[in-house]
């Protein structure tokens, strides 16, 4: 493996842990408590503290940089199926079979916060786009964060007229059925929240009951809200990629002129969003505006910040050391993004230790530094073993419908 791929599979790394920072409250509370730190009931200082931050820094910039690096990764298959002389389309739709049924299995039967089947459909798509230039993917990158920002942005607004009293009696109605939907949701104070802790704390059966029931069209709703900011994510690292930013071979100059200008930019009206939020007694309207619509360009701004402070770090300060096990790490994304839900519902599941709902927002990150050591940890030391993580070799084995060898060869 040449240095610039040891970067990729570093910051690959870097990602699949950071997703873990912005997911862990949506395994420990309720969905509201994931959008709304009111939702429970009032927030104490170090908890509204763990928020801000949170919004500000990691909440959809860890999603949109893990987006990032899959759009990379897939055009990377594709470049290597052709220089080995197979066929990128059969490689790659392939991948996207799998891909999608490991991701229902991973949303049905462990967490209902499941991002690969969503991936997998966005990769049908993404195909299309592999010999565009740079310029042409970031224009249909922005294409697809209008669309994004419309579908969310007509919500909002239909919310927001609602409560200023100036929708008409039919459009009214069906706003206000809507607004009752999200007010459960994401609210202050939710009605859902006692709801769900119950749920969370209950058997296996009742769980995974629930998303095999009334939960077994969700996959297919994220398709339609999320596709459209996910494939603008998608095309950005893939134009990143043929612009050799996140191969790092790019300067540290550059790097640290890019971090720099992406934070300035977007870190400002991220932190007054959170403020109006707050301001605005962590309303429906008001939430929903901030995490879903307006912070939107500024999450995709910081989450380019985000690839080129750590490729700056990767090449300037990380030791060799932590370098090769954050690339191992990045190697085992996959293995390492599914073991993380299984690890995490077991702690905070009914079926487990059952500490949903009961461990303070701050407290919960003490739960990421632990599954962060643990994926540094193990994935160096079974990479030095085997040639793919346990997932990556049997998703790859079914891809190409042949068992793949597993045991490294000793030279």
């Amino acid at each position: 493996m040449t240095d610039r791929y040891e970067s990729l599979d570093a910051i690959r790394g870097v990602a699949v842990m950071g997703i873990l920072a912005m997911n862990i409250v949506a395994f420990a509370m309720p969905m509201s408590a994931y959008f709304n730190p009111a939702a429970g009931g009032a927030p104490g200082g170090a908890d509204l503290a763990a928020w801000a931050f949170n919004f500000v820094f990691a909440d959809s910039k860890m999603r949109g940089l893990f987006s990032m690096l899959f759009g990379a990764s897939t055009l990377l298959v594709i470049e290597r199926a052709e220089a080995a002389g197979r066929s990128a389309a059969a490689t790659h739709y392939a991948r996207m079979l799998w891909l999608g049924l490991f991701g229902l299995a991973h949303f049905y039967f462990i967490w209902f916060g499941d991002i690969l089947s969503l991936y997998a459909v966005c990769g049908l798509l993404l195909f299309l786009f592999r010999g565009l230039s740079v310029r042409a993917l970031l224009w249909w990158a922005a294409g697809f964060l209008l669309v994004a920002m419309a579908l969310m942005g007509s919500i909002w607004l239909s919310m927001a007229l609602l409560e200023a009293g100036q929708l008409p009696g039919t459009a009214a109605a069906e706003a206000r059925e809507q607004m009752a939907q999200f007010n459960a949701m994401m609210g202050p104070d939710s009605p859902d929240y006692a709801r769900d802790v119950a749920h969370y704390l209950g058997s296996y059966g009742a769980i995974a009951g629930m998303r095999l029931g009334a939960g077994a069209l969700e996959p297919l709703t994220q398709v339609m809200l999320f596709l459209w900011e996910s494939m603008a994510l998608m095309l950005i690292g893939m134009a990143l990629f043929k612009a050799r930013m996140l191969t790092g071979e790019w300067d540290a100059a550059r790097y640290r002129k890019w971090a720099i200008a992406a934070f300035l930019l977007s870190a400002p009206p991220l932190a007054l969003l959170a403020w109006h939020s707050a301001a605005e007694g962590f309303g429906t309207v008001a939430v929903f505006g901030a995490a879903l619509v307006w912070s939107t360009p500024f999450d995709f701004v910081m989450t380019v910040g985000w690839a080129a402070l750590i490729m700056l770090l990767i090449k300037t300060a990380a030791s060799p050391a932590l370098r090769a096990r954050l690339a191992a790490t990045g190697r085992m994304a996959f293995t390492n993004y599914l073991a993380t839900s299984a690890v995490m519902t077991t702690i905070f599941y009914g079926y487990g230790l059952a500490l949903f709902g009961s461990v303070p927002r701050a407290a919960l990150y003490l739960f990421c530094f632990a599954m962060w050591a643990a994926m540094l940890l193990w994935s160096k030391p079974w990479l030095a073993r085997f040639e793919y993580g346990p997932l990556e070799w049997l998703w790859r084995s079914l891809s190409r419908w042949q068992r793949q060898p597993m045991r490294r060869v000793r030279p």
